[in-house]
């Protein structure tokens, strides 16, 4: 498996008239979205774009996603999904920072502006040649100024096309996360890392090509967990994904039982939003009748909806961890084994884990025993693009240290305790402080400021800036959300404002968080 697009042509190989990919009426055999696929990797050389080369795209759960996902491996190009809640400030910077030759984006998209301006803020970006806007609607757009409409395009290319072939170690996807210290960077992730993990299915989910699941995929596809358990678990396996582009709890429900969806995989609070969706209208029964698979990750799921749901569905839900730099699954709850609600589970299939010291030193065994969680296996990915001292302090010979604190019971499982790193989850979404602070230091009523997650009932955390204001400065807290409002990512922009005349401090001038909230 040299190159990871070959997972959806071995299956078109063997089920091509087997359904791929639903999305409300449209319903894509596995010839029709490989016919596709090929589509847009033959408009892609025909624009010069080389193996190696980086193609960008910010399209969100829809048909196109994989479609064009899987097109530009197939060219032998790097995939760089961007996350579609972008602003196009932040778009930019990933462009620029991933070296994009081409930008594939969803008209209507936050970031992405419509129409004549959609060009606005790319155009001056070194190196990005080609911008194709993908537009929902079928009426012939008119002509544009710098990006070209997608559908026009790829209708003028032939659905056949011979695949690149790439070596094991080759990057096939840049995935950007973020840490305390700086912008977003981006996890460089081999064609072997992808296919493997993808590949857990069969010991971590029972899954069977022969009898295939199907998947809702409503967690975002740019994402890691969705990349790789839905829609690449779904390909890999024969089965069908059926898109919904944001989650909502009663259109989620709907489809449950429309599609008899068969495997489910959230983040906590989506199965939160299920629980307080259910009325006497659901027909709960069926839904469990189908439902084989629930698989939570992203953020720890409270005993109480574990509990909830298996009332409601017989269903058990399967806990996970792993990060974007692991491809992601490290951890899964064991199959067939009552599950310890609050753990993480056990290292998967081919993956080792430890706990460590700040040194790299392995923490004894003892239950009681608290170290940051050390990974070695063959999810891990190869660096960080362009940045060799980042790489260096995250990876030491084949372990790759998470920044997250744990302990281990008497039986193997891991429980998260903190996170070294002062990342906050909001609703399932990584949100960095440093980048925020970064940001918010450039208003002009900001002197210093430091962002926090605090205790919310449904996201998890909610975001909270502590500020303190320049001298003689004038602005009030909502005007300051506001602000933030427009340079961040919807799910990132600081909700709650405080202002302070001072914030607490080491004596070396380090902001003491921990005193804040």
């Amino acid at each position: 498996m040299a190159n990871l697009a070959r997972i959806l042509e071995d299956s078109t190989a063997k089920y091509p008239e087997r359904t791929a990919v639903v999305f409300g009426d449209t319903r894509l055999s596995y010839a029709q979205l490989n016919g596709a696929a090929n589509q847009v990797a033959n408009l892609l050389v025909s624009r010069g774009i080389q193996p190696g080369d980086k193609v960008a795209m910010s399209i969100p759960n829809l048909p196109y996603f994989t479609i064009v996902y899987f097109g530009i491996l197939k060219t032998g190009a790097t995939v760089v999904p961007l996350n579609i809640l972008l602003t196009s400030r932040e778009i930019a910077y990933h462009l620029d920072d991933s070296d994009a030759k081409a930008y594939f984006a969803f008209e209507g998209a936050p970031g992405v502006p419509i129409g004549d301006n959609a060009w606005e803020g790319f155009n001056e970006v070194e190196g990005v040649k080609d911008f194709f806007l993908i537009k929902l609607d079928s009426a012939a757009p008119a002509p544009l100024e710098g990006p070209e409409y997608y559908a026009p395009l790829v209708s003028e290319q032939p659905p056949t096309f011979d695949t690149v072939e790439r070596d094991d170690d080759d990057t096939a996807v840049i995935l950007y996360t973020s840490g305390t210290t700086g912008q977003p960077k981006g996890a460089e992730l081999r064609h072997r890392n992808m296919y493997d993990n993808a590949a857990l299915g069969e010991s971590t989910f029972q899954a069977d090509e022969t009898n295939p699941d199907t998947y809702l995929a409503v967690l975002p596809l740019f994402h890691i967990f969705g990349q790789t358990v839905i829609q690449n678990g779904s390909l890999l396996y024969g089965g069908t994904m059926v898109m919904l582009p944001r989650f909502e709890a009663k259109p989620a429900i709907d489809l449950l039982l429309k599609e008899k969806v068969t495997f489910f995989a959230g983040v906590p609070t989506m199965y939160w939003g299920l629980l307080g969706a259910l009325d006497e209208t659901v027909d709960v029964a069926q839904i469990a009748a189908n439902l084989r698979v629930a698989a939570a990750g992203g953020a720890a799921l409270p005993a109480d909806i574990h509990r909830q749901f298996q009332e409601k569905f017989g269903v058990t839900i399967l806990e996970g961890y792993g990060l974007s730099e692991t491809s992601p699954v490290a951890s899964f709850s064991p199959w067939g084994q009552p599950p310890v609600v609050g753990s993480i589970g056990k290292p998967v299939k081919g993956v080792e884990m430890k706990l460590i010291d700040n040194d790299w030193n392995e923490i004894p065994d003892d239950p009681e025993a608290i170290g940051e969680i050390a990974i070695k296996g063959h999810g891990i990915m190869k660096g960080y693009y362009k940045r060799p001292a980042a790489t260096e302090d995250a990876i030491h010979g084949e372990w790759f240290r998470t920044g997250d604190l744990a302990r281990k019971d008497e039986n193997g499982y891991y429980f998260i305790v903190d996170r070294s790193k002062d990342m906050i989850i909001r609703g399932g979404y990584n949100v960095y402080p440093r980048e925020l602070e970064e940001v918010l230091m450039t208003h002009p009523a900001v002197s210093l400021v430091a962002v926090i997650g605090v205790p919310h009932e449904s996201h998890g955390e909610e975001i909270k800036a502590v500020v303190v204001k320049a001298p003689g400065a004038e602005i009030t807290e909502d005007e300051l959300v506001a602000w933030g409002k427009e340079q961040f990512a919807a799910y990132k922009y600081p909700r709650i404002v405080e202002f302070r005349d001072e914030l607490p401090m080491t004596s070396t001038g380090k902001i003491l968080k921990r005193e804040l909230s």
